[in-house]
């Protein structure tokens, strides 16, 4: 679980507490976020299958519980949440596909450099920032991928 142990080592050096919120089933989302109101300025969201499948909810949750969140998953798919900083899942995908015709063209699987993404999007949704009254700083909005 490096990314946990990436976000606590941040957290500490910010001085951040992180209030962690177990979701393991769908039935959990609600209860979660219950928990956390009024305790929480930001969300992360990790990018797993089930936190995928539930964005909308999650970040409807969210909106209500906290006054922004981030978001690792791609920020076209943002949705309701505020702001997305991640990987380009397109360049990922492109990336991938160039290793299976490698392999397909006989190139040994353990003979080909493991990569990390290169690629990264920040994503501004300006609706929700609307929303939630948030003004985004015109340095922030020129530096964004993408504000939607």
């Amino acid at each position: 679980m490096t990314e946990r142990k990436e976000i606590d080592a941040a957290a500490r050096t910010l001085g951040l507490e992180i209030i962690p919120l177990p979701i393991r089933r769908v039935e959990d989302i609600a209860s979660a976020f219950e928990g956390l109101k009024g305790r929480a300025e930001a969300l992360y969201i990790t990018g797993d299958p089930l936190m995928n499948l539930q964005r909308l909810r999650i970040n409807i949750f969210a909106l209500a519980a906290t006054p922004a969140d981030d978001a690792s998953h791609n920020g076209s798919n943002l949705e309701a949440g505020l702001i997305s900083y991640g990987p380009n899942f397109l360049d990922m995908n492109r990336r991938a596909a160039d290793y299976v015709d490698k392999i397909l063209r006989r190139a040994k699987p353990a003979d080909l450099p493991v990569e990390q993404p290169t690629k990264f999007d920040l994503v501004i949704n300006l609706i929700t920032a609307k929303a939630l009254g948030i003004e985004i700083s015109p340095m922030l909005l020129a530096r964004a991928d993408e504000g939607n």
